[in-house]
């Protein structure tokens, strides 16, 4: 009987982002992406959403190496916090690490590193799993697809991916290698991309994206051009590279991310475009701006990005007018509506005259659609199918697709975050659940709990009432107070009444409790909790953070 191998899901399945799996077999565990996303309205000051990592860090001795399978933030996103907990190599291309080591140096972790870059074709042991590395399309450079050649057979990772038969760099998705892998020795399990299940036909080429963009730019004489653009969208960086040169522009870089990444591309060789036509935002005033491209960060409205503070007219480098032409080649992000249109209307307030890919196409998805996904069975032919990467919609729809090709229903299991399965002899066994819970990260990384959270809410929503009393317990005496003071609640001139209003309830019902000689702290802080918040809420209707404050002496 040959060596089961467990797959354990503990990020990306149920909601886009937060990429981990652990694939674990002779008592050993490889990592396969840790990724982090961001956090929305719903998540007040939280930073980033990390997957829980609660059961990396209890079989931390068992942990061998990490993949890597592509620099997105929602698979590598959450590094360097499992490698500030558990050492270990990481695996992945020059390109993808080289992101992953500017993110540990953030951190200071960069000295303990131990990154191993893998090539297109690479095959290799990590830890207990022979794997293979094959070249993926997708909006980003040097992805990769793992074939994990295992006791219990070939599993293929699909990462993410498109299939785009004209590539900007030429780097196709490997049907052909996945083919061959069909055929001998057969791929026992598929876990596939599942983010555009649901959106029928195929995605549109980079290359068409980038003659919509030459067309736009083209269009543009006398004006100074600002595209703004996912950093890592190297593909799209190398088409507006060249689109300057045949313009006679010259491409400048804006925001960090964007500096950063363009460099580390050039460097590697990925990113073509000579010296004289690229040129940083310091170099900004001497360039004549109807011969300026520029790009930057802030596709999706956030607040600190380039675009943004262009937007609100506090840009250090450029002050936009009439005679600027913005361009978003992105599309929203889930949940990005609104602030993108916050920045829309700044910009518009500015006189720019604003492209997006509402009104012309000047972006396209990594993410294979449906024609792309059946492509992907119909070439795999997988023994056993497990959906990742998605919203759980997302999951169902890929399963429903795989049910359309012939699948039988019992060899397509659905999983959620948490969820472990094993693959054995007998085919795939569902184990439960590990958690797949969140970690919330504000500032420096730290688990936030929802007691904290719900707070935050409540604060944001309705404000706070705090009433401070000092009390004498052994004389049954108030000493001083109740003081109230709230945020957030209610306007002046009406605050000053109701405020007064509170501090006379806590003090009826505080004297009456402080007569009762079995009172304690603890009992007398419920009683100003309660006698508070009941009077907010009858002279308001609002519910407000009530928080009470007792203290001795």
């Amino acid at each position: 009987m040959a060596e089961p191998v467990t797959v354990t899901f503990l990020g990306g399945l149920g909601q886009i982002g937060r990429n981990c799996a652990a694939i674990e077999t002779q008592g050993r565990i490889v990592v396969l992406d840790c990724g982090q996303m961001f956090g929305g309205d719903d998540l007040p000051g939280v930073d980033a959403v990390l997957p829980d990592l609660s059961y990396l860090f209890d079989n931390a001795d068992r942990i061998d190496a990490c993949i890597a399978t592509h620099a997105h933030e929602d698979h590598i996103g959450a590094l360097p916090y499992l490698l500030s907990h558990v050492a270990m190599p990481v695996y992945g291309s020059p390109f993808t690490l080289g992101l992953v080591d500017h993110k540990l140096a953030e951190r200071g972790l960069r000295k303990q590193a131990d990154l191993r870059p893998v090539h297109d074709g690479d095959r290799m042991m990590v830890g207990p799993l022979d794997c293979e590395f094959l070249p993926v399309t997708h909006s980003i450079p040097s992805g990769n697809i793992t074939a994990i050649h295992s006791s219990q057979g070939l599993i293929l990772h699909s990462s993410d991916f498109k299939l785009d038969l004209t590539p900007v760099d030429g780097r196709r998705t490997d049907l052909s290698r996945i083919g061959s892998l069909a055929h001998d020795p057969g791929i026992r399990l598929l876990l596939a991309d599942s983010t555009n299940a649901d959106s029928p036909g195929a995605s549109v080429s980079e290359r068409e994206v980038g003659r919509t963009l030459g067309s736009l730019v083209r269009d543009q004489q006398g004006r100074r051009v600002i595209v703004a653009a996912f950093a890592s969208h190297v593909h799209r960086l190398q088409q507006l590279a060249d689109i300057a040169v045949e313009t006679g522009r010259v491409l400048v870089t804006v925001g960090l991310s964007m500096r950063r990444n363009v460099k580390l591309a050039r460097d590697l060789g990925i990113l073509k475009v000579a010296d004289y036509a690229v040129r940083d935002i310091d170099d900004i005033d001497e360039l004549e701006p109807e011969r300026t491209l520029v790009v930057c960060t802030g596709s999706q409205g956030e607040f600190r990005a380039a675009l943004t503070q262009m937007a609100l007219g506090t840009s250090r480098w450029l002050k936009l007018d009439a005679n600027d032409t913005v361009i978003f080649s992105s599309h929203p992000i889930p949940g990005n509506e609104a602030a993108v249109a916050t920045v829309r209307n700044g910009l518009a307030r500015h006189g720019v005259r604003v492209f997006h890919s509402g009104t012309v196409n000047v972006h396209t998805s990594g993410h294979g659609k449906r024609q792309e996904l059946q492509t992907l069975h119909s070439v795999a032919r997988p023994e056993w199918f497990v959906p990742v990467h998605g919203e759980y919609a997302h999951l169902v729809a890929h399963q429903e697709l795989a049910l359309a090709m012939g699948m039988e229903p019992e060899r397509v299991v659905l999983c959620e975050d948490g969820d472990q399965i094993r693959l054995s002899d007998d085919g795939i066994e569902h184990l439960g659940s590990v958690g797949g819970g969140h970690l919330y990260v504000d500032g420096t990384v730290g688990d936030l709990g929802g007691t904290v959270l719900s707070e935050r809410r409540i604060l944001g929503d309705d404000g706070f009432v705090t009433v401070v009393v000092h009390v004498d317990s052994e004389q049954g005496e108030i000493l001083a107070g109740p003081d109230v003071i709230s945020r957030g609640w209610v306007e002046h001139p009406a605050l000053a009444d109701h405020e007064e209003a509170v501090a006379d309830a806590v003090e009826k019902q505080l004297r009456n409790a402080l007569r009762d000689p079995d009172h304690d702290l603890d009992r007398l802080t419920q009683i100003v909790r309660r006698a508070a918040g009941q009077t907010v809420n009858d002279r308001t209707r609002r519910r407000p953070m009530i928080v009470p404050v007792v203290r001795e002496g």
